[in-house]
């Protein structure tokens, strides 16, 4: 669920967190970061548990339907309540179980299912579903296209989400990417993996307190190589991220000897154009690169294993 770059911007956020504290303290980043990783997670079982909130809102709509005397026949809810690829995931024990667990639960927040369902009624991917033979196949690219079209975007839904959990603003769109990923790869024939795990491996979850860990107790000497590098910039003038972004790429370059130089590099440019200035990904990969060839010539860049650097 986690990638590795997801991964390094929760660090990031963390040091410049703690950055804000007069006393900042380690072990509380720490503790930090791992509750802002859980959270991932967290949000993905809440997104999922909005599909078994919106059944049940089509149950109960469609018994007041039944119950009426004059028929709106343009209203029609079997899109959800005779949805194959929907039941599939209502009906997954894991993921049912996960749901249970989750403090954010819909059936105390059913106005904003009411809403959500609503809005879903009148959307245009409802409207054209209606007129189209039944399959599996159909039934799941409809929840895919729901998902994507009226649920991801829907502002009144991320503003709740965002003012429930701040760290969910930036895991909003990884999460969204996973769900519809996981969409559209339902199948009817097996079993589905529908709480997939958090990291990849047990390396990635230590890669990410390591990354904390080793940048913040070498902030004062890896803070000296970024002034060395920019004498003509008064280093109150270096963008707080830049200066975070940089010296956690130090901190790849000589205490992560796995990683490649090229792939630090990489990421870091790439982080630093969605959270730092235009021009910062320019800033940020100029120091970088200088530093791992000076590092490289005076024998401190020690990697391991063909092509790392």
């Amino acid at each position: 669920m986690l990638t590795r770059r997801h991964i390094r911007v929760k660090v990031m956020q963390t040091i410049y967190a703690l950055h804000q504290e007069e006393n900042y303290n380690l072990q509380r980043g720490e503790n930090f970061l791992v509750a802002s990783m859980d959270n991932t997670h967290s949000l993905y079982i809440v997104l999922m548990g909005l599909w078994a909130a919106l059944e049940k809102r089509s149950q109960q709509m469609e018994a007041v339907y039944k119950n009426k005397f004059i028929r709106d026949e343009n209203i029609s809810h079997t899109l959800f309540l005779e949805n194959e690829a929907l039941q599939l995931i209502t009906r997954d024990e894991a993921l049912c179980e996960a749901i249970e667990k989750e403090t954010l639960l819909w059936r105390t927040h059913d106005e904003y299912i009411n809403i959500l369902y609503n809005k879903i009624l009148e959307s245009e991917v409802y409207q054209l579903a209606k007129g189209r033979p039944r399959s599996f196949e159909g039934d799941r690219q409809f929840l895919a296209d729901l998902y994507m079209e009226v649920i991801a975007p829907d502002e009144e839904l991320f503003d709740f989400l965002a003012d429930t959990e701040i760290t969910w603003t930036d895991d909003f769109p990884l999460v969204n990417t996973l769900i519809v990923k996981l969409l559209k790869g339902l199948r009817k024939d097996k079993e589905n993996e529908l709480v997939p795990p958090l990291f990849k491996d047990i390396a990635d979850r230590e890669f990410g307190i390591e990354l904390l860990k080793k940048a913040v107790l070498n902030d004062e000497k890896f803070q000296q190589y970024l002034v060395e590098k920019t004498p003509q910039w008064d280093t109150e003038r270096i963008a707080e991220i830049d200066a975070i972004l940089i010296k956690m790429g130090i901190t790849e370059l000589l205490k992560c000897p796995s990683i490649p130089v090229k792939v630090t590099l990489n990421e870091y440019v790439e982080i630093a154009k969605e959270y730092s200035t235009p021009k910062s990904s320019v800033f940020i990969n100029g120091i970088l690169d200088t530093l791992s060839k000076d590092f490289t010539q005076d024998g401190t860049l020690k990697k391991i294993g063909r092509g790392l650097l």
